[in-house]
């Protein structure tokens, strides 16, 4: 039996709109959720972090600014979530960062990942003990180091008798799958939101498309949506994880190569992409007379996406995570508080049926206050 303490789980996305905090109470496997908190990310930052991340050229000046400012970007978010809810630093056990990724590179002789956010910054400045680098642990062993939030919806939700696949719609779509008897799986599928925002922010000038409503003004470009899916990653087979570095704008720029779409019938194809992209895997695990879709992440904030994923799904019952009594917009930042908790305690915390991992580990790195 374990006794309750407080984590406090901070999760900076791929798409890189805010700092997600979540301040869970964890019991042994119930995990309750007290607060939460968006903090914003400064234009001027995200801007140069999107430039590494894209591949631009960069040096180490560059890379050690960056993770500096994160450090602080990251320490001030949980500031704000103290603040706003009531609770003190003496109250925290740990924190669980997970950093912002700019590069993940799974696969090749030289297999790596690297995120960025000064973890000794953060507990220095919150007065609480912080744990950081969860993916590279997982690598090390042979695995992807993603994706790691199997492992706590495996926590969260069960069936007894059919599939439940659990989306998460971040800038990368990944699913985890629990299924009656047999092992928790799970994947990125390809492109969640960030296709869809990078081309409403170059053609709106807004950060993405609310409630679809751009992509609603056009259709969806067959040929175009073709083209799209015959890309290599959809193919391959799990395990696999991907990012930035593959779905990218020079990834679209390719793709609308000889095409002469609008603008608005591009956002609509792109909606439509992450829709069938997503459903295609989905498919492979039905089984049970219910079997049930739970989304979370921005994107079970878009209708129209969500609109077309239940379409293309009509026989799986399709809701948010929301409605499982779980935020479906906190659950990746209670996910790596989770796994603060696990790491605090040196208990395993990824699942190599997953990841590919040759063994059970407990990830991250204690960062002492």
């Amino acid at each position: 039996m374990m006794h309750r303490e407080l984590y406090i789980g901070v999760m900076s996305g791929t798409s890189m709109d805010g700092v997600d905090t979540a301040l869970v109470a964890i019991e042994d496997s119930r995990i309750e959720l007290l607060a939460h908190d968006d903090f914003p990310m400064p234009p001027e930052l995200k801007q140069r972090l999107l430039a590494v991340c894209t591949g631009q050229p960069t040096n180490l000046i560059e890379i050690g600014t960056l993770d500096h400012q994160l450090g602080l970007l990251f320490a001030d978010a949980v500031d704000a979530l103290l603040e706003k809810s009531g609770y003190t630093a003496d109250q925290i056990r740990a924190i669980g960062n997970h950093g912002q990724t700019v590069f993940h590179q799974p696969t090749g002789t030289t297999p790596f990942t690297m995120q960025l956010g000064n973890a000794h910054l953060i507990a220095t400045r919150t007065g609480i003990d912080t744990v950081a680098d969860f993916r590279r642990k997982d690598m090390a062993l042979g695995g992807q180091g993603a994706p790691l939030v199997p492992a706590f919806h495996k926590t969260l939700f069960q069936s007894s008798d059919s599939s439940v696949v659990i989306l998460n719609i971040g800038g990368i779509a990944n699913l985890s799958v629990i299924r009656p008897d047999e092992p928790v799986f799970g994947y990125d599928t390809g492109p969640g939101n960030m296709l869809m925002d990078f081309w409403c922010q170059q053609h709106t000038g807004k950060p993405f498309d609310l409630d679809g409503q751009f992509a609603r003004q056009g259709k969806v470009d067959d040929i175009l949506l073709e083209a799209m899916l015959t890309e290599p990653y959809f193919s391959l087979s799990a395990p696999k994880s991907t990012g930035r570095e593959l779905f990218n704008d020079a990834w679209l720029g390719q793709q609308l190569t000889n095409h002469t779409a609008s603008a608005k019938d591009v956002q609509r194809t792109l909606c439509e992409l992450t829709a069938v992209s997503i459903a295609w895997e989905v498919l492979k695990f039905q089984s049970g007379p219910n079997p049930t879709l739970l989304v979370c992440g921005g994107g079970a904030r878009n209708p129209l996406l969500m609109d077309r994923i239940s379409a293309l799904l009509p026989d799986w019952y399709v809701s948010t995570t929301r409605e499982q009594g779980v935020d479906s917009d906190y659950m990746e930042a209670m996910a790596f508080a989770w796994l603060a908790q696990r790491r605090i305690h040196d208990l395993p915390s990824n699942l190599p049926e997953v990841t590919g991992a040759s063994r059970l580990a407990s990830l991250g790195v204690v960062y002492p206050a």
